[in-house]
């Protein structure tokens, strides 16, 4: 059924409940949480064996700082990316699907600023071990801003540019 001043046929949008929208976002965030949620805990489990090698006890101090901080941020990360799951099994059959939504969209937001800054932290660990030059730094940047580009740039100009009003 068209609204009115549309062109009959010619649809702009689904024709959806509050509730329906709101399964369909919940399926399509979990979807997007599960590719996000696998690569945040694969580096932390890989993060939690470092400390147990023969070669940790060789770090210097710096390099020993960046690892707990790698591994603090690898935990909240972690937390913020399996947070939709605990948040929906927390709050199903109680009728608030819709704000469980925007709830665990923020949680899956700042899970991925979580995980760009373990991954940029984990680089920089690495590769001040591995070469010791000077151009790590610059390195470390021009990947974070890949990351940015990606991750952010990309997704909020399509947004802007393909959102009708």
């Amino acid at each position: 059924m068209p609204v009115t001043g549309q062109q009959p046929g010619k649809r702009t949008g689904r024709d959806e409940t509050e509730e329906e929208r709101a399964d369909r976002m919940w399926v399509e965030l979990i979807q997007e949480v599960r590719v996000a949620q696998t690569g945040v805990q694969i580096l932390f489990g890989f993060l939690l064996t470092v400390v147990f090698t023969p070669r940790f006890l060789q770090l210097e101090d710096t390099e020993r700082s960046i690892y707990v901080v790698t591994v603090v941020l690898g935990a909240c990360a972690t937390g913020a990316l399996v947070g939709p799951v605990s948040l929906h099994r927390m709050v199903a059959g109680r009728r608030v699907k819709p704000q469980a939504v925007r709830w665990a969209a923020k949680l899956t937001l700042v899970g991925l600023v979580l995980l760009l800054a373990t991954m940029a932290s984990s680089l920089l660990l690495i590769l001040r071990v591995a070469t010791h030059g000077t151009f790590v730094p610059w390195l470390v940047t021009a990947v974070v801003a890949w990351y940015l580009l990606c991750w952010f740039a990309l997704p909020l100009w399509a947004r802007r540019r393909h959102t009708t009003r």
